[in-house]
């Protein structure tokens, strides 16, 4: 860690605990989150007030851990994508446990991750934006270790470029890869190889501007199964090979060649591990970010591990008590979270644990039905037992839209006892 992260962390830990953040004793108001982490007080016992979401702190070490030891075991470098979190405290954490760099997706996640000293960024976009060039470009010039790798889709998105960086002074190019398409009606990214290459080309014509590599999202390919993301990722090495052959990589020190998001890490493994011996060193770069807290359903679901379970497991991480505050028949119960806690853009939460009186069991008979903006709707069969001031435990699906609910997130100990805080920034 350096001295520069050490200080804007410690800057974390001095911030007041007040009415901004959700789910904290109301007795905690006034000190430091330091001092309120000092205090370990129990989740359950020590003044949480519902909602209240929390990470386990020893699923997020074992998530940490296997994502590293996977990377490793497959020749891959790792830049997580912070989005997931946009969590400083846990970039750091990734880096120790051994990350490249983080990869972001838009120039504030960028400013964040600056801010906090990372060094390495892969920004996974194409950026035209003329006071984002210019600020990179600023970062650039002012910190010869800061790295920062780009997309680059088309011409025009290079001559926009070339023209901010011109007129912001910048004297270190930036960085950038040519993104491959996933398919016709895909996402972003040049849609043939032949459009590559005239993007190559642009590039290639300015100084403001370096071709370092090739890179894509196997995750938008469209109707994805393992064969046909198999065969994209052969199509993007290839680009790569053919780019090399052409010389367009001459005076790097490596290739980069970037894929991998949560759903086929497996095959971005397998595809890169054939990558033919190029005229330099490629960096093998998987992007992967939800598996920091991975979850209760639709990553669950997609996961890689579930292919090859040999290699592990990944932990959900997340866990958002409620309370029941209205039991109105047998078949129905409401607790005290909503939209405005929970993500529901994939799937709903699911009930999972309800706890009265310290003991915890399963919520066997409950589901949830609906979210309004405060309110979840449980649906309830003969076997539930369920009463109002009873603590609901629910499982979460989608990361991303999880963390960007809370600012302020306990990291909860098996007992209970909370160990640190996650602070984030969307």
């Amino acid at each position: 860690m350096t001295a520069d992260t050490a200080q804007s962390l410690a800057r974390l830990a001095a911030e007041r605990v007040d009415h901004r953040f959700k789910g904290l004793p109301p007795d905690a108001d006034g000190l430091t989150v330091a001092e309120l982490a000092g205090q370990r007080r129990n989740l359950f016992t020590g003044g949480f007030a519902t909602p209240v979401l929390a990470l386990s702190a020893e699923r997020l070490e074992h998530n940490l851990e296997l994502m590293e030891t996977y990377a490793a075991r497959h020749g891959l470098a790792f830049a997580p994508h912070g989005k997931t979190s946009m969590a400083p405290q846990l970039f750091q954490r990734q880096i120790e446990h051994g990350a490249w760099g983080i990869t972001l997706a838009v120039p504030h996640q960028v400013r964040v991750a600056r801010a906090f000293g990372t060094r390495r960024v892969f920004l996974a976009n194409e950026l035209v934006d003329t006071a984002a060039l210019r600020w990179i470009a600023a970062e650039l010039d002012a910190d010869p270790d800061f790295e920062l790798i780009c997309y680059v889709d088309s011409v025009r998105g290079v001559e926009l470029m070339d023209a901010a960086l011109r007129d912001a002074g910048a004297t270190r190019p930036v960085d950038v890869v040519v993104e491959l398409a996933a398919g016709e009606g895909a996402r972003t990214g040049v849609r043939t190889e032949t459009e590559c290459a005239a993007v190559a080309d642009a590039v290639a014509g300015t100084r403001t501007l370096r071709l370092v590599g090739v890179a894509g999202y196997e995750g938008e390919v469209p109707k994805a199964d393992t064969e046909r993301v198999t065969a994209w990722l052969r199509r993007l090495v290839a680009l790569a090979a053919d780019f090399d052959k052409a010389g367009r990589f001459t005076g790097l020190d490596e290739i980069v060649v970037s894929a991998g998001g949560s759903a086929w890490f497996d095959a971005v493994a397998a595809v890169f591990a054939e990558i033919p011996e190029l005229s330099l060193p490629v960096l093998k770069l998987l992007r992967s970010g939800a598996y920091v807290s991975h979850d209760d359903g639709h990553y669950r679901k997609l996961t890689p591990f579930n292919r090859v379970p040999e290699e592990g497991a990944l932990e959900p991480a997340f866990r958002l008590w409620t309370q029941v505050v209205s039991r109105p028949s047998a078949e129905q119960a409401f607790v005290n979270a909503g939209k405005r806690d929970a993500a529901y853009d994939l799937d709903l939460p699911f009930a999972q644990v309800i706890r009265r009186d310290g003991a915890e069991r399963p919520a066997t008979g409950v589901s949830v039905t609906g979210l309004s903006d405060q309110h979840a709707w449980l649906a309830t069969t003969p076997e539930a037992d369920l009463e109002v001031g009873d603590w609901v435990g629910l499982g979460l699906s989608h990361p991303c839209t999880s963390f960007d609910k809370w600012q302020l997130i306990p990291v909860a100990e098996a007992d209970g006892t909370v160990v640190d805080y996650v602070r984030t920034f969307f």
